[in-house]
């Protein structure tokens, strides 16, 4: 089964690399995928891959079933949407739609699945069970399309045994995969605070309620919610990152507005933090003579990568790509909504390598030069279509 996926994975990279340069050069914002949604739903009947599509507004979710498909159902996951990034790429598929551009990699996750497809498809007389295809809109904005897919039924006839979803790397080499059991990526809510008092003149500031000084305290004051409470062995991450008031030197403003984010490792600390954050803010604000309105919107959970499943897909991975090629990827505070798909079903979030220093390609996921080598097309669709067949 590796050498024949491995032939076809070879055979049909030069159609999937064009399928994301045209992915790429075609990008719509979270819950707008429309074209884009039309697009996978041409290649899947191409590929005579059965679907329903619909799901959470332009979302698809594709059946492939093998032989005895009632013996076991493993899903992938690709998202398809795009940031409101204006690319800096030079480079025949660059973006068309001016301001947005698939500056993390969906073209690429979305071409990696549709590949896997096409090669299961034409294998499914050659393993058992089912392979359920999740195209996932909205990964990039609240409330994360995964949580609407969840909704409409993704996960239901059939419920998978277990869900696998890749995302790429630019921090690994080409021909490199990276995997982490247990909790691997932090759950992300939204800060929204106003401080309103008494403006006044900059020269009289005992007349006034010093919105900027009050924020400036609250700024400060809310950093030790994170060093003096939260177990310095779970990681956890408050940042306030909009500081806005005021609009000249001499007047003090009736409202200042901050806006971050707080990243947690552990659900339970997490809304033990968010109670620390609203009594903290209220009791400072008010102690200083002004008035506050805080809002936490509650975003995505862990990724909590479950250790049997993503042992078993490691291995697998090692086979199909040699135990060197594969390796441990670290943890990190950024945030992914296939953390809800890990609360329900046992499930697997691994590393896609996209780097080629040699040629230059290092930049970061949502900066306007992201890019990737396109080899790691043919290596995820290979992995995936493995994977799906293994388990």
């Amino acid at each position: 089964m590796k050498n024949r996926i491995k032939e076809l994975a070879a055979a049909y990279a030069g159609d999937l690399i064009a399928v994301r340069q045209h992915l790429h050069a075609h990008p719509e914002l979270s819950f707008q995928e429309h074209e884009t949604s039309a697009f996978i739903q041409r290649k899947l009947d191409e590929f005579g891959v059965k679907y329903q599509a619909g799901v959470a507004g332009t979302g698809i979710v594709a059946l492939i079933e093998g032989k005895n498909p009632a013996k076991k159902v493993i899903a992938l996951r690709g998202d398809i949407d795009a940031l409101p990034i204006v690319e800096a790429n030079d480079v025949p598929y660059k973006s068309q739609n001016e301001g947005i551009m698939h500056a993390c990699g969906h073209d690429v996750h979305t071409s990696v699945v549709l590949g896997a497809a096409r090669i299961l498809q034409q294998l499914k007389d050659e393993f058992e069970g089912t392979v359920k295809i999740l195209f996932q809109p909205g990964e990039e904005k609240h409330p994360g399309g995964a949580s609407l897919m969840i909704r409409d039924g993704a996960l239901e006839n059939p419920t998978p045994d277990a869900i696998l979803g890749l995302h790429v790397h630019p921090n690994m080499e080409v021909g490199k995969l990276g995997f982490r059991g247990g909790k691997y990526m932090a759950s992300a809510d939204e800060i929204y605070i106003t401080i309103k008092g008494k403006g006044g003149h900059a020269a009289a500031p005992h007349l006034t309620a010093d919105t900027i000084l009050i924020a400036s305290h609250l700024v400060v004051s809310l950093q030790q919610i994170i060093s003096r409470n939260n177990n310095p062995f779970s990681p956890s991450v408050l940042s306030i990152c909009a500081f806005n008031g005021g609009h000249t030197t001499n007047v003090i403003p009736s409202e200042v507005k901050l806006m971050g984010t707080f990243r947690a490792m552990d659900e339970v600390w997490r809304f033990k933090a968010h109670e620390l954050i609203y009594r903290q803010a209220r009791e400072l604000v008010h102690a200083m003579g002004a008035e506050i309105d805080i809002d936490i919107l509650v975003g995505y959970p862990v990724v909590d990568n479950n250790e049997e499943v993503t042992a078993k897909a490691r291995g697998f991975a090692e086979e199909y790509m040699g135990k060197d090629n594969v390796e441990d990827t670290e943890l990190r505070m950024g945030a992914e909504d296939f953390a809800f798909y890990s609360q329900v079903i046992p499930a697997c979030f691994f590393r896609l390598g996209t780097a080629n220093i040699a040629a230059g390609i290092t930049s970061g996921v949502h900066t306007p030069t992201f890019n990737v080598d396109e080899r790691a097309i043919e290596i995820g669709m290979g992995t995936m279509a493995y994977l799906a067949t293994q388990f």
